[in-house]
């Protein structure tokens, strides 16, 4: 029987907060967990890319998910990243994660290696037999140089807990074609880009794993929100109002950005972890300016 858990909304691909220390800011966590909540998001997704999970040991990783399960409260689905360069590896985190007691867990395709889509089929179709938590595939091509075909996601799509995907290739024909692929198979294609949610919205997909839903959570919803209930003028307008913060992000190394206009809007939540680092002057000023613009200051 095929799992019953539908993808759907915007999801802030949240942030880690850390404290000088180094060790998860708990108190920080919290917050940024009700601010994404109360913007009308829906869902918290923690972990991936923007979460920094490849600067997060495993005793973080639990407690990222142990206090995100416990602030979210069941008020909306709690996705969680599971990104390996291995199978079993992946396996691993999958494990720790359904154990942390999210809803989903998001599964990154390996990076570094190469492999085939053969190879990348079965990757996924163990990783789905180790769990009985929905699994969503996630395509970040530009960083991992390794695409999921649309052959390959119509395949996957016939395992009973593969729900959907994330796609954050920037590739708007191979998003279509996942979405026209696997119409009617309860899989839901999740964009990944943020300048792209309405325009992934207009060709069928489900909505948006968005790093700009960390400091604009409203505008981001609104695009959704609006968009479902017909307003397709209204959506559009958030979606171009929310563009200058996506493309600020070429102002410092990812996700630095993120945590400084976090920082900017009274939402303390410290540093990257090395090796990224902070904004200088400069950048700082630009993203100020931005922020006010965008009246997020």
């Amino acid at each position: 029987m095929r799992v019953k858990f539908e993808p759907h909304g915007i999801l802030p691909a949240m942030i880690t907060p850390v404290a000088e220390n180094g060790k998860i800011d708990e108190k920080a966590l919290r917050s940024l967990i009700e601010y994404e909540i109360k913007g009308g998001l829906h869902g918290i997704f923690a972990v991936g890319t923007t979460g920094e999970f490849y600067a997060i040991t495993d005793d973080m990783y639990r407690e990222i998910l142990s206090i995100t399960v416990d602030q979210v409260g069941g008020r909306v689905p709690v996705y969680a990243g599971a990104n390996a360069v291995s199978t079993r590896e992946a396996i691993r985190l999958v494990k720790i994660a359904e154990d942390s007691g999210v809803d989903a867990v998001s599964v990154l395709t390996p990076y570094f290696i190469s492999v085939s889509q053969q190879e990348l089929a079965e990757h996924y179709t163990n990783i789905a037999a180790s769990t009985n938590l929905p699994v969503l595939l996630y395509d970040n091509s530009p960083k991992t140089h390794i695409s999921i075909s649309p052959d390959t996601s119509s395949k996957l799509a016939d395992i009973k807990n593969i729900v959907g995907m994330k796609d954050s290739s920037g590739d708007m024909t191979a998003t279509a074609e996942h979405i026209r692929r696997n119409k009617g198979k309860d899989f839901h294609v999740m964009m990944g880009r943020d300048t792209l949610i309405y325009s992934s919205l207009c060709i069928g997909g489900s909505g948006a794993v968005a790093a700009c839903a960390n400091v604009a959570p409203g505008l981001c919803a609104d695009i959704y929100n609006k968009f479902i209930t017909n307003d397709l003028e209204g959506a559009l307008e958030a979606q171009f109002k929310l563009a200058p913060l996506r493309m600020a992000f070429t102002l410092g190394s990812f996700p630095a950005v993120i945590k400084e206009a976090l920082q900017m809007i009274g939402i303390p939540v410290g540093n990257c972890l090395r090796p990224t680092g902070k904004l200088n002057v400069e950048e700082r000023a630009q993203l100020e300016t931005i922020l006010k613009n965008m009246e997020l200051l």
